[in-house]
Formats: C-alpha cells, structure tokens, sequence
C-alpha cells in the first residue's frame, strides 16, 4: 500500500532553529495507504516516469535484480534502525521518544506502541500542553515547545484514529471474505451483500493477498479456487 503523504524530513523532530511546526505544511494522517513498513517511500510524482520505470524493471533482468537489492539493503537498515531504538516506559519519556521519531516512521511506530497511546498518555500530553500554555510567564523556548507538542498530538491522535479503522475495515473484510469463500451458494451470498453494502475494495485486496500467497508457496488449487471467487465478486463490486 502507498505510504501517507507525510514530508520525507522530521514532521516533529526538534530542528536546531527550532522552526515553528505551524509554518510547515499541515499534514493528515488518514487510514488509506497505512505503510507502517515505510517500504514504498514518500509518494512521488511524475505518473509518466514511474511508468517508463516500471516498463524497464519488466524488460531489464538485471535493473529489476539492481532495484530489488537496493529495497532489501533499505529494509535491513531500517530494520537495524528500528531495533536499536530503546522504547522508554514512562509516558514522559515516550513523548521525547515521539518528537524524535522520524516522520516516515511515525507510522510504524504508532502501529507498534498502539497500547501504550491510550488516555492516560493523551491525558499525560495534554497536562503537559496546559501548564505550558497558562504559565505566568511565557519564554520564545515555551512558545515554540507548545508548537512542537501540539503537532504531535494532532499526529498522533489521527494516527491512532487511522490504525485503529484500518484494523476494524480489515477484520471486517476477513470476516466477509470467509463468508463469501465458505458459500454453498456464492451468487445467492453476494447479491445479499450487495444489498448490506458489504463488498468493497478491502475484501478484494485481501483476497488479491490470499491469492498472491497461494501461489507464491505454490498452493495452485487453492489460488484457483480463490481466483474464481474474485472473478465472481467483480461481476457485483463497484470499485
């Protein structure tokens, strides 16, 4: 899936200029395109290149073993990046653990402390944010670190609100896609799920999933079988 379009540098890492975050672009995390791996990158423009670069990977062998080096060699580094990061127990040290996170690995890291973003951290930032703001006396380091802890409360609070829809969207989708697969009478199942609005693109891309999983340990039965069950719901999805 396509990463959120958050900026490729720090979102709300501290910056030695300590640029207020309110001059930078706003961002909006959403559950479409959850990257947690961050494997696909910051999304690029330019539809016409990445084309033109999607044709030569399929003709040039030894391209396409280049680029799928240089993806194994990020993954490894950002794995080894991401293991030597030391998560802190206190909900203190986890707001200084999020103002130095990476903007591209905000995503994951949202994905992997989901426990730990609950409202006694929230209510924890909060009473941080309140004590900076009613202070008697307000110094440029207060007023630029309200800046800081209001924008990763934003990010953070729409993070949680996309990862927790995304995991409610794919429990959903399994369930549906069992029902679908498990039918005695699959025209009879789909038409009573088109009329509960049940059919979308989440059960057809976890399905794609099962598919490619199929056939990638070879399970060739299995990935037919499935294949005419996606050839099925087209026939009733509006995508």
């Amino acid at each position: 899936m396509a990463a959120l379009g958050v900026a490729s540098a720090n979102l709300i890492a501290r910056t030695s200029s300590k640029t207020p975050l309110s001059r930078r672009p706003s961002q909006r995390i959403s559950c479409i395109g959850w990257d947690p791996e961050g494997i696909l990158g910051p999304p690029q423009g330019g539809h016409i290149a990445r084309l033109e670069f999607k044709r030569r990977l399929e003709k040039d062998a030894g391209a396409r073993e280049n680029f799928n080096r240089q993806v194994r060699e990020e993954q490894e580094r950002r794995r080894a990046r991401r293991e030597a990061r030391i998560v802190p127990e206190t909900n203190e040290g986890l707001v200084e653990y999020f103002l130095d996170t990476e903007a591209r690995e905000l995503e994951f890291e949202i994905a992997r402390l989901r426990s730990r973003l609950n409202k006694e951290f929230f209510d924890h930032l909060q009473l941080k944010l309140g004590k900076l703001r009613f202070a008697v006396t307000r110094t440029k380091e207060m007023e630029d670190r309200i800046i800081e802890l209001e924008a990763m409360q934003k990010v953070l609070l729409e993070g949680t609100e996309a990862y927790d829809k995304m995991e409610t969207d794919l429990v959903l989708a399994k369930e549906r896609l069992m029902k679908i697969l498990q039918s005695k009478d699959r025209k009879a199942t789909l038409l009573e799920m088109v009329e509960r609005n049940e059919l979308n693109r989440s059960v057809l891309a976890l399905l794609d999933e099962n598919i490619a999983s199929a056939l990638k340990n070879e399970q060739k039965e299995a990935a037919a079988f499935m294949e005419n069950a996606r050839s099925s719901i087209l026939k009733y999805i509006t995508i």
